[in-house]
């Protein structure tokens, strides 16, 4: 085989971004479960008093399966996994990793003023990084 045949062989692909990327959504989801805990006492007053850490947990939950279907439907148009492409997505994935932080932290503080910010200033950094994503594949248009 020819150098340049295992260069392109070596190339990452937009589906290679795109697996890794689901793999990564999906450890996301199931990490942020784990912070869920039963009530100590068995009713259902015990288990409504957990209300913030149920309301976090669903606002996180929804946050990243609309942030994964976006990503899913944006990676379409990748027709080549570049450098920058790949860093901008390695930051929108490290941006979304900070979620579980973020909500473990404003369900314990049951929505304190800080924590709550923590969470807004991760969904803005989600947000950045994703209409960086969004930039990169537009620089790819023809």
């Amino acid at each position: 085989m020819r150098r340049q045949d295992i260069g392109v062989l070596r190339r990452a692909t937009p589906e290679r971004v795109s697996g890794f990327s689901d793999g990564v959504f999906a450890v996301l989801i199931t990490v942020l479960v784990l912070d869920l805990r039963p009530p100590e006492i068995a009713t259902f007053e015990a288990l409504l008093s957990l209300w913030p850490t149920w309301l976090s947990y669903a606002v996180s939950y929804l946050f990243i399966a609309i942030v994964w279907t976006n990503h899913h439907y944006l990676m379409r148009y990748a027709t080549e996994a570049t450098l920058r492409l790949l860093w901008f997505n390695f930051a929108h994935l490290f941006s979304m990793s900070l979620l579980q932080l973020s909500t473990a932290w404003m369900a314990k503080s049951e929505l304190a003023p800080q924590p709550v910010a923590s969470y807004a200033a991760v969904f803005f950094l989600v947000n950045a990084t994703y209409i960086c994503l969004i930039w990169e594949l537009i620089d790819r248009i023809p």
